[in-house]
């Protein structure tokens, strides 16, 4: 757990600072949830088709992929059920109703996910091109729309087809970055004083107070508990759904929201290096239309292949 940030354990907690109370979360009656018990691809012995490298270590099954002189490491993502979204009293006094209810989801088939975000040097192997505007073969790609994501997924698939790629939905993602906590961070809960910092978020993500207006090298930070570097923080993320699901407190299973067809807004999450703490959470979401690029979002692409 990061040094500064509290985590709430009974069923409330109030936390405060010398300027006054900044956070109460309340706890609510919990179904079964965390990952399931689900074999994993590499647990045969056998890896996929598509690894150039794999094992398993702490944090759990990997495998990586080449393309020229890029690598990019994968995690293995178990199936299973968790909470999605912020209690109210995370979101009501920042205004972000769009957080809430929150309501048990079910993730149905384990998947991979890129253990950091595309970087500029994988991107630039696949597209022959770099689009962003910090420079750095190890810094996260940005400048990228949702639209140039998919001609990337297009474009890496063709070199490894039993990859099948994709950007992860916003389920899978929440699901992925929270680990099996429940705080509004995967090192607990934030504490936001008056300059909208928070104390310990700094050793998982880059964000408007450490970040110095620009991106960094990814993975330079904290991971979570699933073994995953900058989900917050640093930069953006794409997410495959239109715009922002509406929340509803009934449980649901693999939601993917497709409201609006190929023109509406997508879904970005996580952060980036510009933004206040209270931007830097698991659940807090944001949109933009597909073809817009800005050099705080970037992505990191999930997979089926197994």
């Amino acid at each position: 757990m990061a040094a500064g940030v509290s985590v709430a354990s009974s069923s409330s907690v109030r936390e405060s600072s010398p300027d006054g109370p900044l956070l109460f979360r309340d706890r609510i009656a919990m179904p079964t949830l965390g990952p399931s018990t689900h074999d994993h691809p590499l647990a045969n012995g056998i890896p996929p088709n598509w690894a150039a490298a794999w094992g398993d270590d702490d944090y759990g099954p990997w495998a990586e992929i080449h393309i020229g002189d890029a690598k990019q490491n994968l995690r293995w993502i178990n199936p299973g059920t968790f909470l999605m979204g912020a209690p109210e009293s995370e979101w009501k006094p920042h205004g972000f109703d769009r957080e809430g209810p929150q309501h048990p989801v079910t993730i149905s088939r384990g998947f991979w996910l890129f253990e950091t975000p595309c970087t500029q040097a994988l991107w630039e192997a696949v597209m022959g091109e770099a689009p962003s505007h910090f420079k750095g073969a190890d810094l996260p790609v940005e400048s990228v729309s949702w639209l140039d994501c998919q001609l990337f997924i297009e474009a890496l698939d063709s070199q490894l087809p039993d990859l099948h790629l994709s950007l992860p939905t916003e389920a899978e993602w929440e699901y992925a970055c929270r680990a099996e906590t429940e705080t509004s961070t995967y090192a607990g809960d934030l504490v936001i004083d008056s300059n909208h910092h928070a104390a310990g978020l700094e050793q998982i993500a880059w964000y408007g107070a450490n970040a110095g207006r620009k991106t960094h090298s990814v993975a330079e930070l904290q991971p979570n508990d699933w073994g995953l570097y900058d989900m917050l923080g640093n930069v953006w993320e794409w997410c495959r759904d239109c715009s922002r699901r509406p929340y509803s407190s009934a449980a649901i299973t693999d939601p993917m929201y497709e409201k609006g067809g190929a023109s509406a807004s997508r879904v970005f999450r996580g952060g980036g290096w510009g933004d206040p703490a209270r931007h830097v959470r698991a659940a807090y979401r944001d949109r933009l239309p597909p073809g817009h690029r800005v050099h705080l979002v970037g992505f990191r692409c999930s997979s089926s292949g197994e």
